[in-house]
């Protein structure tokens, strides 16, 4: 059994046959990726700097980040490596900017064959749907890139650990779990995991969709 719809065995390649790779990253399509594109050029995003985005899915974010940087400045992941090209294909109004080696299919965080000229990231509304070792995993791993200035990142919180045991119901409605997605954490577990992995963390203070907090992560 599985508690995250995204694992069921043919969800993406259904979805894709459908034409409904958008509706696949849950909707909000150009609300969510102007809102991720406001965070990353906020941060200091330019042109010039190397992206990765993980947890791309169909590239609600790149086909805002693709036109926005140089061309092949753009690396992303995700689980469904036919998501993210059925996303370059539809969406990008010049392909041709992002080079298909630049999508890589990767469900463990391990980022294979991404490039070592990475300045920036962001895993926007991924960590909701993954127990929280994911997060860990995922700050251990970035860490080889001796060049990420800074990453971006969101979860959902609870306030307090009592909270936090039983369903929560987030400032834009969607109720949260510890036990099953959409997950949500402590801010003391983000500010751990950023300790025992080499970062330190700060809390964006931006309103988000869904009532989601983004963490902005720079190496210690």
């Amino acid at each position: 059994m599985t508690l995250n719809p995204y694992d069921k065995a043919g969800f993406h390649a259904e979805a894709i046959a459908k034409g409904r790779h958008r509706d696949v990253v849950g909707g909000r399509w150009d609300e969510t990726g102007r809102a991720q594109m406001a965070l990353l050029q906020e941060a200091g995003l330019r042109p010039g700097h190397v992206l990765l985005d993980i947890g791309a899915g169909a590239l609600r974010l790149g086909c805002k980040a693709v036109p926005y940087l140089d061309p092949s400045h753009y690396w992303a992941t995700d689980a469904s490596r036919a998501l993210m090209l059925a996303g370059r294909a539809a969406e990008l109004p010049d392909p041709d900017r992002l080079p298909e080696s630049h999508l890589v299919e990767d469900a463990a965080f391990d980022f294979p064959g991404v490039g070592q000229d990475i300045t920036h990231a962001i895993a926007f509304a991924v960590f909701p749907h993954l127990p929280m070792a994911f997060l860990r995993r995922a700050l251990t791993n970035l860490r080889r890139f001796d060049r990420l200035e800074l990453l971006l990142f969101t979860v959902f919180l609870a306030p307090d650990a009592d909270s936090a045991a039983r369903p929560f119901r987030q400032p834009d409605g969607v109720v949260t779990h510890d036990l099953r997605p959409p997950y949500h954490l402590l801010a003391e577990d983000v500010a751990h995991f950023a300790h025992v992995t080499g970062w330190q963390v700060a809390r964006v203070e931006r309103m988000l969709p869904r009532g989601q907090v983004a963490f902005a992560a720079r190496r210690t």
